[in-house]
């Protein structure tokens, strides 16, 4: 294990920079055409909150997961807000996630979700790293 001792804190904090901006910047790429599709595309989007047993106004649900995926996937990227921003990601998963298995994807449909969601666990831990807007970080 002595060549993982070899990295330096810089390594480790520009491997986290680039996970958020390669992390961030697709879910800005997936989430931007859930934002501009309007109410129908958002409905769609908010029926999925019913596999958790939540069954009023998925419209305004279908807004909060696609305003939470671009502007999850900017601050992301920034590094600010990063720990509550990520627990909203991860939700957002959870719930994906429980709509591909509801409509019987199975693991394959599910995967995506599944592993965006690991990933956003796992960096509620870790944090953003030191290359974020630090004025503006709450954590």
């Amino acid at each position: 294990m002595s060549f993982l001792s070899n990295y330096s804190d810089g390594q480790r904090n520009f491997g986290l920079l680039l996970l958020r901006i390669g992390i961030g910047g697709l879910f800005i790429f997936y989430g931007y055409p859930k934002l501009i599709g309007g109410i129908k595309m958002w409905e769609e989007i908010g029926k999925a909150m019913h596999h958790i047993g939540v069954d009023y106004v998925p419209v305004v649900w279908g807004f909060m997961a696609a305003i939470t995926e671009v502007a999850g996937g900017v601050l992301l990227i920034l590094g600010i807000m990063f720990r509550p921003v990520c627990f909203l990601m991860l939700f957002v998963m959870f719930v994906a996630a429980m709509h591909h298995f509801a409509n019987g994807d199975g693991l394959a449909g599910a995967s995506h979700a599944i592993e965006a969601g690991i990933t956003f666990l796992s960096l509620l831990f870790i944090g953003p790293g030191e290359y974020r807007l630090k004025k503006l970080v709450i954590e």
